[in-house]
């Protein structure tokens, strides 16, 4: 019999995490989680109750108090969260900026961190985001670095939001995704970083379906 693996996937915005995350869970037969949800989840009700995002303590409560659930499927991750379907609107731009701030403070990772640890201590799991390999599971059996050049992840981004009808300009996505990185890098808490046995996988020239080949061979052969 198999072993149940779990297969963490870090990287930066735009790397292909989302796409790469779940096709590699169907290949397996895991369960895909979006960790980047969470947070955006957070990020879109701290701002309809008018919090700010320096104010640690609300945004930690708000992350305690709600009640996620995530689902996955062909077209995506759906985020349902105390009830209300908010998967679109965790999508748009502005959120994906503020998830990334709310993402600084201690209190919301404890919270998040908590919540991922219980869904995948299982195994079977494959979990995407920023920490999963340094913090959320750092004894994960297989840890992916998922990266591509900053335009290139501009340019996917950008036609994400294109085929969405958002009116957007490629030169303010690609200024979106630099300070997306520099967030995501330079914050105190669990900033994103490539751990010595993450296994890199450079996506700029590569198909979705080569990437995950690439993964499948290497779960593979964890697996036993």
């Amino acid at each position: 019999m198999r072993k149940k693996l779990i297969i963490a996937i870090d990287g930066p915005s735009g790397a292909g995490k989302s796409t790469v995350g779940r096709t590699l869970a169907k290949r397996l037969g895991y369960t895909y989680i979006d960790t980047g949800a969470m947070y955006r989840a957070v990020a879109l009700k701290a701002k309809e109750k008018g919090i700010s995002a320096d104010d640690e303590e609300k945004l930690s409560a708000v992350a305690l108090s709600l009640h996620l659930v995530l689902s996955d499927s062909d077209q995506g991750t759906h985020v349902l969260c105390d009830g209300e379907d908010i998967t679109e609107a965790v999508r748009a731009p502005e959120i994906s900026l503020l998830a990334s701030e709310v993402s600084k403070k201690r209190g919301v990772r404890e919270a998040l961190v908590q919540i991922q640890r219980e869904m995948g201590r299982e195994g079977g799991m494959v979990l995407e985001g920023r920490d999963i390999g340094t913090v959320v599971f750092p004894e994960a059996d297989v840890k992916f670095y998922l990266d591509a050049a900053p335009e290139e992840r501009a340019r996917r981004r950008y036609k994400e939001l294109i085929q969405k009808g958002a009116k957007v300009e490629f030169e303010k996505t690609l200024k979106e995704v630099a300070e997306r990185d520099h967030n995501d890098m330079t914050r105190a808490v669990s900033p994103l970083t490539r751990v010595e046995d993450a296994i890199f996988i450079d996506s700029t020239n590569h198909s979705v379906e080569e990437v995950v080949e690439e993964m499948v061979l290497q779960a593979r052969s964890k697996e036993g």
